[in-house]
Order: structure tokens, then sequence, then C-alpha cells
């Protein structure tokens, strides 16, 4: 297990970006940006014994910050934060007190706002080589970031175990009261050539997604899958019944005991034989399948287009600050802010 460190010499905000690369004794090897948290590589061994990188992004940091890329953003591979998904109004409420937030899609907050979690250069503060590769990154938000109440102090690890496991654990605290919901952006593909994920299988363990206004926001409605070309429970292909122009951009209630750690998805690619399962702490999963997606010049030089990944976004229930039935996303100063998602990769 090995943990390694790279220079970027790319200031922001007067901090480095660094580069961590964490590999394992099978080969494995995932690189992650402090600036974002992005994970810019993921490579694997599939089942015919070649590498493969199953994560989309660039070759060079600094297609990240190219304003074609930023022009229509797509968050590849960040974390999103303080505040996943939409926020309807960009309007929350705590203890009594009306918040403003950055009106980003439409009327609605998207992603934290303005300049989000993903848009910051954290602090590395601890790595590890034993037992597993691991890095551990730090960000403080600062009272009135974005609009949000309250100094927010934010740790996040990586680690990657011989198992092919990659273990996100987040925690955080506050000094008042506040709205947290934090996820991680990774686009997926899990086919050695890339392109359309539409035969990608896809299992899903959900009985429920929520209904959305129409501009996507969450509105405190659960919907049956049963009947319906959501119904993902016993897996099929992604592209089976889905709406043809619009892919998914939905959100799953998943079937599990609050708060337990438990398998939320499965996705299967036949070609490379990889399976990707993404373990969750967290209520809900959105199934995102790129239907927006528009980068030049991705790795190799290759463009991303539409329908060319697919992302599980483990989180609380979007918009849920503003549904008092949904589980609370506000964290009180006394409280702890806790989560863990693992990606696991098998190849058959």
């Amino acid at each position: 297990m090995k943990v390694k460190q790279i220079n970027t010499g790319i200031f922001i905000d007067k901090k480095e970006v660094i580069a961590v690369e964490l590999s394992n004794d099978k080969g494995s090897l995932v690189k992650i940006f402090n600036y974002g948290t992005i994970i810019n590589k993921f490579i694997v061994t599939n089942a015919k014994g070649d590498k493969q990188d199953i994560v989309l992004g660039f070759d060079e940091f600094e297609g990240y910050l190219s304003p074609d890329y930023l022009k229509d953003y797509p968050y590849l591979g960040a974390i999103i934060g303080r505040y996943a998904n939409r926020i309807k109004g960009g309007k929350i409420e705590i203890d009594g007190i009306e918040y403003q937030l950055a009106q980003t899609n439409g009327e609605d907050c998207l992603h934290g706002g303005v300049e989000g979690f993903d848009k910051k250069v954290w602090d590395i503060i601890d790595i590890a080589e034993e037992p597993n590769a691991k890095v551990t990154f730090q960000y403080f938000s600062l009272d009135g970031e974005e609009n949000f109440p309250g100094d927010l102090a934010i740790q996040l690890s990586f680690e990657l175990t011989n198992n092919n496991e990659l273990i996100l654990s987040y925690s955080g605290d506050t000094d008042e009261a506040t709205a947290i919901n934090l996820t991680h952006h990774s686009y997926f593909n899990l086919s050695p050539t890339g392109g359309n994920i539409k035969n990608h299988i896809h299992q899903m363990n959900a009985s429920h997604w929520l209904e959305q206004d129409t501009n996507s926001v969450v509105t405190g409605k659960l919907l049956p899958v049963e009947g319906t070309h959501h119904d993902f429970r016993k897996g099929k292909a992604i592209g089976e019944g889905w709406d043809e122009k619009m892919g998914y951009d939905q959100t799953y209630v998943l079937d599990k005991e609050y708060g337990s750690l438990t398998l939320a998805s499965k996705t299967t690619e036949t070609n490379s034989g990889l399976s990707l399962l993404v373990y969750s702490t967290e209520p809900v999963a959105h199934l995102y399948t790129s239907k927006y997606l528009g980068v030049k010049n991705g790795k190799g030089g290759i463009d991303y287009n539409e329908f060319d990944a697919f992302c599980v976004e483990t989180q609380h229930h979007p918009n849920g600050i503003n549904i008092p039935d949904f589980p609370s996303t506000i964290l009180e100063p006394d409280e702890v802010y806790s989560q863990t998602t693992i990606y696991k990769v098998v190849s058959q």
C-alpha cells in the first residue's frame, strides 16, 4: 500500500493544488486532487487483465479550470457542499431565521451555491500507508460562506483497500446550527472503450423515488417504482424503458434502516466484466446519467457527451431542509456530522 503526493505548482487562493495517489497491492490506483477533493483517476484491472480507468476527468489539472469546462460546469469527480442537489427558491430556515442562498439553477440553489466546496483547496492533514493507503483532507467553511450560517469544519478521508474498496468517510462540526448535505459527484463508465452507458446493468435497492417539480426540485412526495421504468430492484439495463431524451436525474429512497451501512446500488458492464458496488450510510441515492454532460478534451483528448457516464450520489433527501417529513439536514453545535460511502470494484 502506497501514498504519493505530487505538487502541481498551481496555486489557488495562495494554496497549492496537490495530487495524492493511493495504490494497493493489486495494482489499483486512485488519484485525488486537494482542490474540490476531485477523484481524477480510479484505475483497476478488468476481467481481461487490462488496466482501466473508470472515472471521467482530465489528463492535466488545468482542464478543471478551463473556461470551456466551467461554462457548463458538470462537477466532474468533486465533493458537493454545503448542500447537495437543489434547494427550492434557494431559501432555508433555521431556528426561525430565513437565509436566502444564491439562485444558481433558475430560481433554485444547486450544489451549494456559486462557489461550493468543489472549488476550494482543501488542507491535507494526514496520510497513512498501513493498514490501507489513506489520505484525509480538511476544509473550514466560515460563517456566511454562500450565506450559510455557522463556522463549519469538514474532514473527508479516502481509503483504498486491497479489496478494491474506496472508502469515503466524512465528519464535521459547527459552532452554530447550519444546513449540511454532502455527496461526491464522480462520473463512472465501466466500459473499456467508454461511450454511452445505456447498456450498463444497474440495480438499486429502492422501492420509491422522489417526485420533482419542473425544475427538478424534490417536492416531498414519494412515488412507488413498482410498474415504472424507475424500478431497478432486480437490475436492468440503464437504457431499458428510459426517457431517451432525458435519461435519469432522480433521487431514490433506499430500502434500509436509517444510518446503517448497506448496499445502495450495483452497476455492471459486460465487456469489462467490472461491477461497481456502492455502499452508504445515507438514506437516498441520486442517479444521474449525464444528460447535460458536454466536456471537450477529456482524458486522451476524448470528448464526453450526454449519457457517457453515470453518477450515484449518496446523500440525504434533496430539498429536505424545506420538507419536515424528511430526515433532518440541520447540524447542531453539539452534534457531529458523519457519513460513509464506499465504492467497491469487482472484476468477474
